[in-house]
């Protein structure tokens, strides 16, 4: 299977290429490469490598920037994304298209199915849910992969940020009354081609086994890097930030496990990160 990656410089990116199976044919392209905004950019990306397969994993990701940078949010996260669909399916090839917990408004209390009505609050999660609407639409055959809290090595993401505060603070503050699901993205990219190759369609939700609050994520960040940073609960509202936060964006397993795909736990993949993160430190402090 030939398979096409928009926004492989990503951290999924990244990862996709990484891990991508031997028996797939793989070619990544970065914002350089191909900008998604541009109709015929993509028409004749996609062309040129005639794909079975596209997974779209670009996107404009800073939550917060998108709510003072709304045209950009909604030009690369839904008409971006609409103008990959559109191409890939004139081309014959399916989509995979990467989306998020924000597209909940994290008023429930019990783990979101694939199958629940959107409510997004920030434009990052109205972006993203009109985007699965129009995907959806224009072809029913595509995957659409929600996922969150995602980290991984080679860019910025909570763990990495955690451990950097760590070198320089005895004590970090985080908010304990936001709840999810961390994701690797090894595992996450590892997910993402089992469901291609069993032919998955609609909506899946694929995240590392278990939820906690960030407090939680970073208290057991530095257990297990063995920093004696000490974490403190604090709330939301001391932390008020452009767009506000689900409390609860649990993403429930059960759409994954029906087409036999089961990530692990988020503290072994947390164990995971760290050591490929101090793997990768070591390589560049040899070269």
């Amino acid at each position: 299977m030939r398979i096409l990656i928009f926004g492989s410089t990503g951290l999924l990116g990244k990862a996709l290429l990484s891990e991508q199976p031997k028996t797939h044919q793989v070619v990544g392209l970065g914002s350089k490469d191909a900008d998604i905004r541009a109709v015929a950019q993509v028409s004749e990306v996609i062309s040129q490598h005639a794909p079975d397969y596209i997974i779209l994993a670009a996107a404009y990701t800073d939550v917060d920037g998108c709510e003072t940078n709304r045209q950009l949010a909604w030009d690369v996260n839904c008409a971006g994304a609409v103008h990959v669909a559109r191409s890939a399916a004139l081309a014959g090839a399916r989509l995979a298209f990467l989306s998020t917990d924000y597209v909940f408004d994290g008023a429930k209390r019990t783990p979101y199915e694939a199958e629940d009505a959107r409510a997004p609050t920030t434009v990052y999660g109205k972006t993203k849910a009109d985007a699965e609407e129009q995907i959806l639409q224009l072809a029913p055959d595509s995957l659409v992969v929600r996922t969150s809290w995602v980290f991984g090595v080679g860019g910025k993401c909570f763990p990495e940020t955690m451990l950097r505060l760590a070198q320089t603070k005895a004590e970090i503050a985080v908010v304990d009354d936001q709840r999810g699901c961390p994701t690797y993205t090894i595992d996450l990219a590892r997910a993402l081609y089992l469901l291609i190759d069993r032919g998955a369609r609609g909506i899946v939700h694929a995240t590392n086994q278990g939820d906690c609050t960030w407090f939680e994520f970073a208290d057991e960040i530095m257990r297990q890097a063995s920093l004696a940073v000490r974490i403190l609960p604090t709330t939301s509202e001391r932390f008020l930030r452009p767009a506000r936060r689900p409390k609860y964006s649990v993403l429930s397993p059960r759409s994954a496990e029906k087409l036999g795909v089961e990530l692990p736990p988020w503290k072994d993949a947390l164990r995971r990160y760290l050591a490929q993160r101090s793997d990768s430190t070591l390589r560049v402090a040899d070269t």
